[in-house]
């Protein structure tokens, strides 16, 4: 068994099987988007996977890149407002924001908080920061195996 504070949450998401899965930080950027394409790839056909921010701006170009490494195409995902997200149909919450105030859903989703650094913010210049990059997507990656239980979708 592992020592892992989220292996728990992980483990209690694949138990529930949601079929509606969102992730949350606050520019919509780069933690949650990474989260939604990594999750698209790993989740069964039919589970909407789905992020948002409080004040979304745009795809982080690094974002794209660290998922291209791996063969996840994360292009045509947009920055969204967890106020476009209607709450009825999202069954489990996953937050990730470590260092601001995440955003607050409402609904009666499932929720757990898996706080990870902003990756946007690391790094003196750009290779350290795609590093940063690549160790948030890293770390999502492996949570989101327990998830999926590392099935992949299949056509994706």
């Amino acid at each position: 068994m592992t020592a892992e504070p989220w292996f728990p949450e992980a483990e209690e998401f694949r138990r529930r099987a949601p079929r509606h899965l969102l992730f949350l930080c606050v520019a919509n950027s780069a933690r949650s988007q990474m989260a939604e394409g990594i999750a698209r790839a790993l989740a069964p056909t039919g589970v909407t996977i789905s992020s948002a921010g409080s004040r979304p701006s745009r795809v982080n170009p690094l974002a794209i890149r660290a998922l291209d490494e791996i063969g996840i195409d994360i292009r045509g995902q947009r920055s969204k407002s967890v106020d476009d997200i209607p709450p009825a149909g999202v069954e489990a919450v996953v937050t990730l924001c470590a260092e601001e105030v995440c955003p607050v859903f409402l609904g009666k989703a499932h929720r757990v908080h898996w706080g990870l650094s902003d990756p946007a913010g690391a790094g003196a210049d750009e290779e350290a920061q795609l590093q940063a990059f690549r160790d948030v997507r890293d770390e999502l990656r492996r949570r989101l195996a327990v998830v999926f239980g590392g099935s992949t979708r299949k056509g994706e």
